[in-house]
């Protein structure tokens, strides 16, 4: 095992990203789950959902998060071990740890984390902080500017059980300014699912499976009514059309994506034409249509490895934005960050609706994502703001690359609480020092 250093776990509810400070990436980027399929009685840790041989059929996942927060500190701590003592090789007892844990973590979870890291893990030290901090961190690190405006961002964090809008200054979150979406890539995993269960094949148990095919085929659509209209065309002429071949178990262990570039014709639409431009004005007839549709329902064999997607690929990432449309009673994304900025004082409103507003987490990864939330934000601002979004170079990575440079920084060490501290004091909210 490695001796002493500093251990960096960014512990999001869908994946967990760990490795050292002051590397460039991470070393294990595993989902923070445990699994057990079908046809096994074993148990399957982290990585080893995800190994070659693993099969992904008709899983049960057990995950020690719930909407956000951590719920089963056991199964956390098993993963934690798997992460620790397998893949990373480290001594806890000879190493300090940066954790990143959600906003707004309740107070009783907090304790629970702490009895994890210093009494089953034993680490020598803890530093926690937040996700927007640490993107606003990294993001900093990387500008050439060194004006006073570069101290402040919006961060956006499309994560796996809510999308967060939060002001960051000099480092720190203000908490009073943060807005959140409870909607999050868990929400469109399980809306996927119902769309194809009901559509075609019955897929409500395979979340991985389903979770593939999201992260593959579905895009943010940016006219959605002409989409809708696109989408009712039969055969090559719907440019959404798309098949997904699920695992059979002997030569394919993983779904996949039959005829990649087929799937991918859609980026070549033009968005800035009119809807005539583009042929729209020739509409199928209600009678040819119905027709199409009953053919097509006969030809459907449920017996088959593979499900198609047409307008799903978009409707699944538009519940982010459009939430209300599905019958929620919460605004669409481009509201909250609206809301998120008006609770700051009007200063920072020009810098951070017309120059940094970052997007991080993995549901930003979208085709088209920023270019969306653009459109939708511009008409929400004053006239005299240019709204400036900036997509992470890894979204998914953001986070854990902040974490890596703060915990690589001379300050560090400064910000911990030892292990004797939180012996002689138990488990003190003074372990929060944000660093500036």
């Amino acid at each position: 095992m490695s001796k002493g250093s500093v251990v960096v776990i960014d512990n999001g509810a869908g994946l967990c990203k760990a490795g050292f400070g002051g590397d460039m990436d991470p070393i294990a980027v595993v989902p923070n789950s445990l699994g057990r399929s079908a046809n096994s009685k074993r148990w399957l840790v982290a990585d080893e959902l995800r190994a070659a041989d693993a099969d992904v059929t008709s899983v049960s996942l057990r995950r020690p998060f719930d909407r956000g927060y951590l719920v089963n500190p056991e199964l956390q701590r098993e993963v934690w071990e798997r992460v620790l003592r397998t893949l990373l090789r480290v001594d806890p007892a000879r190493s300090s740890l940066l954790l990143v844990e959600p906003l707004f973590n309740p107070l009783a979870v907090q304790r629970t984390t702490d009895e994890i890291v210093f009494e089953d893990l034993g680490f020598r030290s803890l530093c926690v902080a937040d996700s927007p901090s640490l993107v606003h961190l990294y993001e900093a690190s990387r500008r050439t500017d060194c004006q006073s405006h570069s101290q402040c961002s919006l961060v956006v964090d499309c994560g796996f059980s809510f999308t967060h809008a939060a002001p960051v200054v000099h480092n720190f979150t203000l908490n009073y300014g943060v807005r959140r979406l409870d909607l999050g890539g868990k929400a469109l995993t399980n809306y996927l699912k119902e769309l194809v269960s009901y559509r075609s094949v019955n897929l409500m148990e395979e979340t991985l499976i389903i979770d593939h095919a999201k992260e593959k085929l579905c895009f943010v659509s940016l006219d959605v009514p002409r989409d809708l209209r696109l989408a009712r065309r039969s055969g090559k002429d719907n440019p959404f059309k798309c098949t997904y071949v699920l695992p059979d178990g002997i030569e394919h262990t993983n779904g996949y994506v039959k005829d990649f570039d087929e799937a991918r014709r859609y980026l070549s639409l033009p968005y800035e034409s009119s809807s005539t431009d583009l042929g729209l004005k020739e509409e199928v007839s209600p009678s040819q249509h119905n027709a199409e549709k009953s053919v097509e329902q006969r030809r459907i064999d449920l017996t088959q490895n593979e499900f198609t997607l047409t307008n799903e690929r978009f409707l699944v990432p538009e519940m982010l934005f459009r939430p209300s449309d599905l019958g929620m009673n919460q605004a669409g994304l481009a509201e909250c960050i609206v809301r998120a900025v008006n609770a700051c004082h009007p200063l920072l409103h020009p810098v951070l609706f017309g120059r940094y507003i970052i997007l991080t987490g993995g549901s930003s990864l979208f085709p088209r994502f920023a270019e969306r939330l653009e459109r939708d934000l511009q008409p929400l601002v004053p006239d005299d703001y240019q709204v400036k979004i900036t997509s992470q170079e890894d979204p998914i990575l953001g986070v854990w690359r902040g974490g890596s440079l703060l915990a690589s920084s001379p300050e560090f060490e400064s910000m911990c609480i030892t292990k004797s501290e939180y012996e002689e004091i138990g488990s003190p909210r003074c372990r929060r020092r944000f660093f500036h």
